[in-house]
């Protein structure tokens, strides 16, 4: 490797002043897929509510479709909202904490980094996934 200095794979040098990777992870408005199979692992699911319109082939077990656009949750619940990829879910959830609802939050990245990083030779065959076989 001479004449390369190291830093980056591709041998450019590492740029300590450059910008770093952004997660936007905010503990009052998101919950991590992490702590989300833990409590459903621990039998303390919160109430999950499936905002992704139309047919799904994967979903979490015990969720429910949002009802419609002026459901509001109980006062008295931990709620976790879930979409796709966590973009809608966290604008909701903003919104309805906004509204008074606190115990409302988002899925951090949605049902794909749940799915994702739940790794089944890691937590073991149940993730608590359930394929619908719609697509």
């Amino acid at each position: 490797m001479a004449g390369r200095e190291r830093g980056r794979p591709d041998g450019a040098p590492a740029d300590p002043g450059g910008p770093l990777p952004a997660v936007d992870f905010d503990p009052r408005l998101d919950l991590s897929p992490f702590a989300l199979f833990r409590r459903l692992a621990e039998g303390r699911p919160p109430l999950l509510i499936d905002l992704r319109p139309g047919s799904r082939e994967l979903t979490l077990a015990g969720a429910l479709l949002l009802p419609n656009e002026s459901w509001r949750p109980p006062s008295d619940a931990d709620v976790v909202l879930f979409d796709a990829d966590g973009g809608a879910a966290r604008e909701q959830a903003r919104r309805l904490q906004a509204a008074g609802f606190p115990r409302v939050r988002a899925l951090y990245g949605g049902l794909a980094l749940y799915d994702f990083c739940l790794d089944p030779e890691v937590v073991g065959e149940e993730r608590f996934l359930v394929r619908t076989g719609a697509r």
